[in-house]
């Protein structure tokens, strides 16, 4: 397993699989898909702060598994899934907001400095 620990224990994962994507039921599923492994990818991710560049080869190519992370957020996958898994006591690691995640240096603003613009609803009022 080259060292890489991985963190969903088997009851969460029996309680998320049927609500996810490629199972054998799915209309259009094509080879045999991993959920399991992409989840621990992502989570894997999560938990170091790692760049999708740097997922171990364990977890297969990571612009696939960026792709597929951007498809299922587009879908509605993780919201459905964290909705889901919300009262799991075991998941509270899974809960990321905007004061643990590290930001690139250049993700700080776009060209030319922020610029202030009052709203509109504060306009109008």
């Amino acid at each position: 397993m080259s060292g890489v620990r991985l963190t969903l224990k088997y009851h969460q994962w029996d309680r998320m699989a049927p609500h996810l994507p490629g199972k054998r039921s799915d209309p259009g599923r094509t080879g045999a898909d991993n959920n399991r492994l992409f989840l621990e990818a992502v989570l894997w991710l999560a938990r170091t702060g790692s760049p999708w560049r740097d997922l171990p080869d364990f977890f297969g190519n990571w612009n696939s598994a960026f792709i597929r992370f951007s498809r299922w957020s587009k879908d509605g996958v993780w919201d459905r899934l964290f909705a889901m898994m919300a009262d799991d006591p075991d998941i509270e690691y899974v809960m990321i907001d905007s004061t643990i995640v590290w930001a690139h240096q250049h993700a700080a603003g776009k060209k030319g400095g922020l610029k202030l613009v009052r709203s509109a609803v504060r306009a109008a009022g």
